[in-house]
């Protein structure tokens, strides 16, 4: 009765994982929290990059980079290597990296960092303090970093 049906089984294809080829650099991993109206709160380790579009409170350490998204609120304090901050974020930061505070950004708090870059339109209310790197790069407005000619008359002075 039961040997005469056949079986149905499916087969489910899983992604092979891309494996770097030698002297090239692995590719970025990027974790994507989304939903507006979820909120997370507690202490976050991420070994890997992270793009957040929902609320998240407490603390959170991030291996890559911390991608605030524009409908991303985040309220904690943060060590990370780059930032890109789209939408709200408050709180303490250290970035080995980069930060960047894009014209939807908005960012309340202390950031301790070699390279801050604020775009137009972007908000900052908060202290700065340079990380203690000497090979490091200084901070410099959008403005003059995309216009040499605003390059050449700082360096003349």
């Amino acid at each position: 009765m039961f040997e005469a049906r056949k079986s149905t089984q499916t087969k489910v294809a899983v992604p092979e994982i891309a494996r770097p080829e030698p002297g090239r650099p692995a590719a970025m991993t990027l974790l994507t929290v989304v939903g507006e109206h979820a909120r997370f709160e507690g202490k976050f380790d991420i070994t890997d990059s992270i793009q957040i579009e929902c609320e998240i409170a407490g603390e959170m350490t991030v291996g890559g980079k911390l991608v605030v998204g524009e409908k991303g609120v985040v309220n904690a304090n943060v060590h990370t290597v780059d930032a890109i901050i789209m939408g709200i974020y408050e709180g303490n930061m250290i970035a080995t990296g980069n930060v960047e505070i894009a014209e939807t950004g908005r960012v309340s708090g202390n950031i301790t960092t070699d390279s801050l870059v604020i775009a137009k339109g972007g908000f900052f209310n908060g202290n700065i303090t340079k990380m203690e790197n000497a090979g490091a790069r200084g901070v410099v407005a959008i403005d003059e970093k995309r216009d040499p000619m605003k390059q050449s008359q700082y360096a003349t002075r």
